[in-house]
């Protein structure tokens, strides 16, 4: 996740997410996707500003925190105002700070110079072990972990955890197994809603001859790539085979990987498939593929857009309905199964104190989460969310297949990576990606170049 709109990767090799989410559960709940944006049944007022107490929180007058993130834009805005709520409650006043990719580099500068935040929110298990490592890191407190254990499955709770001790609240989750459609367009060119990657390939065809570009790729992210690759990774080789992978006991150069990049070159070699080719792809960024799917009327630049349950913040800033002009579908099945990859943001403690523990323990609770649901654009792995506080009816069942597949899941394979290969701009995974992108006929290269960098990363 930087999850979300930020970034991703690393390995805890606590990790012990299992199998798929209940594909056709999923399925059933994605196609109905309609719902009253303001259908929420909660206690939240609408501002998301409020909601029930059900975590006591310590008075912290005059204290203050700082709390580092790569969020930008409107999914910032919205963490702020979870932290609003924490400082109405407690008295302490909270500074969001603004991270840039890779966060632990960022955090390194914070911490030489003897200004670390408080807390930083880490978008991989394997930075979560980094800052561990280095001895940043702070274990949480018994509160803190009072609230894990009453709110998240044991699945969420150990991949926030570091030679099994607690280090990390996964505050923020994500569904990294769909597709966004522009429903105007699927009209008009009579294409129907794929469950196979056979149908995929059929269902973009159609777009193409209705005058449509299929795909939006935004391509000058790398970790949207990776998320590609792992979808048709985990649903073609399997569960085994991928977390084989996620740790490098497998090479890249397995025939495996051979099968999955030849699978997606389908799409990424086919000019014509991806809104502005190979070239015009490397240079759209992830929020300009949501949007510009979602504008232009009924002759956008793409008809559909792969990404997780976040994408829904940039289909409203494109001030598209979600439910009505986009709808959403799984990724669909390319092996036996459907994928589900999950991903994750979680709150480490830098400097300990009652009052970052406290925010832990608030951020842990499902207190917070309920006032960021209410906002949309976010999906919380804690269990004691009300399906309800989600926005609309596309998003709570987004949220609910989450919560019902308990530990049943596979975390984002690159944010399980050490961060110099799954999780660095311009390096490893991310780069041997979007070379691929613009040189599809290359699977050979690419799987070397991979095997050489996962090989630098892992040290083995």
């Amino acid at each position: 996740m930087r999850t979300s709109t930020s970034s991703r990767n690393r390995t805890t090799r606590a990790v012990r997410a299992a199998a798929a989410v209940c594909a056709g559960a999923l399925a059933l709940s994605l196609t109905a996707c309609g719902g009253d944006d303001n259908d929420s049944g909660n206690e939240q007022g609408g501002s998301g500003q409020e909601t029930a107490d059900t975590v006591t929180l310590p008075k912290l007058n005059g204290k203050s925190l700082e709390v580092a993130a790569v969020w930008t834009g409107a999914e910032q805005e919205n963490f702020k105002k979870v932290l609003a709520e924490f400082e109405k409650r407690t008295g302490a006043k909270v500074t969001f700070v603004p991270a840039q990719d890779p966060i632990i580099n960022f955090l390194g500068s914070k911490v030489a110079g003897g200004q670390p935040p408080d807390i930083a929110m880490l978008p991989q298990p394997g930075a979560i072990k980094q800052a561990v490592d280095k001895k940043w890191a702070k274990p949480l407190g018994a509160e803190a972990i009072k609230e894990l254990q009453e709110n998240y499955s044991q699945g969420w709770q150990d991949i926030g955890k570091v030679d099994s001790k607690q280090y990390g609240v996964y505050y923020k989750a994500a569904n990294k197994s769909l597709i966004w459609y522009n429903a105007q367009v699927f009209e008009n060119a009579g294409a129907t809603e794929p469950k196979t990657w056979d149908e995929l390939l059929t269902t973009a065809q159609t777009v193409y001859d209705s005058g449509v570009t299929p795909f939006s790729v935004g391509g000058a992210e790398g970790w949207t790539l990776t998320d590609w690759f792992e979808n048709v990774y985990l649903s073609q080789a399997g569960p085994e085979k991928y977390d084989q992978l996620a740790r490098h006991e497998i090479k890249w150069t397995d025939p495996s990987v051979k099968d999955a990049l030849t699978t997606l070159a389908q799409v990424w070699g086919k000019k014509d498939y991806v809104a502005g080719g190979a070239d015009g792809a490397l240079q759209t960024d992830f929020p300009a593929s949501v949007t510009q799917v979602f504008t232009g009327g009924d002759q956008p630049k793409a008809a559909m857009v792969y990404e997780g349950d976040f994408a829904q913040v940039n289909i409203t800033q494109a001030k598209a309905k979600v439910g009505t002009d986009a709808k959403v579908f799984p990724f669909p099945t390319v092996g036996d199964t459907a994928p589900v990859v999950s991903g994750g943001d979680a709150a480490v403690i830098l400097q300990d104190s009652e009052a970052a523990q406290a925010l832990a323990t608030f951020l842990a609770s499902p207190d917070a989460a309920t006032i960021q649901a209410k906002l949309g654009g976010y999906l919380s792995p804690n269990k004691n969310v009300p399906n309800s506080a989600y926005p609309n009816e596309v998003q709570q069942k987004i949220a609910k297949a989450l919560i019902d597949s308990g530990d049943d899941f596979r975390f984002d394979m690159s944010d399980q990576a050490p961060q110099a290969f799954g999780g660095t701009p311009g390096k490893g995974e991310w780069k041997a990606l979007q070379d691929f992108l613009k040189n599809p006929s290359d699977v050979a290269g690419t799987q070397q170049k991979l095997e050489a960098d996962a090989a630098a990363a892992f040290g083995n």
